[in-house]
């Protein structure tokens, strides 16, 4: 089993290996005291993973209730986590005991948002059954939920107490979501890694998917220790994301995946990066052979008005400007700021 140790305002291990979500239970019961907990997931992973892990955790002594959404984006909304809210004090919870989050981003974001604000904030346990959680979102303690205005708009800083990571759980994905999570796992290879973004472009991605998580997970414990309240190096982490979420939000988060959506914006902004002369030719195209290797798309028809619009609502904007991110070459990456006449210019807005 590889451990990837996060040490932040709480610190606490990245657990990955095969198998692991059937000792969930003794994992879990060996990093927390609490003796009762809620099981958080949608209807589409509770179908294959919700009853294994409720009986693992029972196998271990713990008392286990279970609470489903709804998959999908339109389910990280307020009117869930009220909901949620509902059963876990109908339930009785209290602060001492645990919600674990077992599913991909949308469930991590719910689940951990409900645990940072519930009786003022409890333990949460990240149990990541996508590529995505895995290697990004179940680490660095971000969680949140979306409003009409943007997307992770409200939501609060709270590390999880352990996050396990069971690689078979990624066998049941469809090879579209599968797809999907490896947009992040680009772009820790863009903003931070050569070595990985090798590893991905000359190897079979699938046979060497521990060693990826690993590589992912470590980067993004580096970068959380270092900047854990995104004030700084963490905006690495935004790659793509600017207008990957405004291209969501075009979709109303429903109509193209958050990782379809971050390889397009890696796509689009490196190419305007480079004829700009702010990273060597060719980049762009080693990073389209990779998505396109990875089956994920490069390039959109929602007009570039449309898109600097809405990404202004993007969580890396301020009074005077916005922070975009920049690959100056593969495996290095900057925080740019620009004005939002400058912002325009980049992307070629009137």
């Amino acid at each position: 089993m590889e451990i990837v140790k996060v040490k932040a305002s709480k610190n606490y291990d990245i657990l990955i290996d095969h198998g692991l979500l059937d000792r969930c239970g003794e994992l879990i019961a060996a990093a927390v005291s609490a003796k009762r907990i809620a099981v958080v997931t949608d209807d589409n992973v509770d179908r294959y993973y919700g009853q294994r892990a409720v009986d693992a955790l029972q196998n271990a002594g713990l008392s286990v209730v279970k609470y489903v959404f709804p998959h999908g984006e339109a389910s990280k909304s307020h009117a869930v986590l009220l909901r949620l809210y509902d059963f876990l004090a109908e339930n009785g919870f209290t602060r001492s005991d645990l919600l674990v989050a077992l599913g991909g981003g949308v469930v991590g974001d719910l689940t951990g948002f409900a645990a940072a604000t519930y009786m003022r904030g409890i333990e949460f346990v990240q149990i990541p059954t996508t590529v995505l959680s895995q290697v990004d979102s179940s680490v660095g303690g971000k969680t949140a939920v979306d409003i009409s205005g943007g997307k992770n708009l409200v939501g609060a800083f709270h590390q999880p107490s352990l996050v396990i990571c069971d690689i078979d759980t990624l066998d049941t994905l469809t090879p579209e979501f599968f797809a999907d999570g490896m947009a992040e796992v680009v772009k820790y290879g863009m903003i931070k890694s050569a070595e990985l973004f090798a590893i991905l472009s000359h190897k079979d991605i699938k046979s060497n998917m521990t060693d990826i998580i690993k590589r992912c997970v470590t980067i993004k414990a580096e970068v959380v220790a270092n900047d854990e309240f995104d004030r700084g190096e963490r905006a690495l982490l935004n790659f793509g994301h600017t207008l990957g979420h405004a291209i969501e939000k075009h979709y109303d988060f429903s109509g193209i995946s958050h990782g379809y959506a971050v390889a397009i914006g890696m796509s689009t902004f490196t190419h305007i990066a480079e004829s700009k002369g702010m990273c060597p030719v060719g980049t762009a195209e080693k990073l389209d052979v990779l998505l396109n290797k990875c089956a994920l798309p490069m390039t959109t028809d929602i007009p570039m008005d449309i898109l600097y619009k809405y990404s202004l609502g993007d969580k890396k904007r301020s009074t005077s400007g916005i922070d975009i991110i920049i690959c100056n070459d593969i495996g290095e990456s900057t925080v740019t700021k620009m004005t939002l006449e400058e912002y325009a210019a980049f992307l070629g807005v009137n």
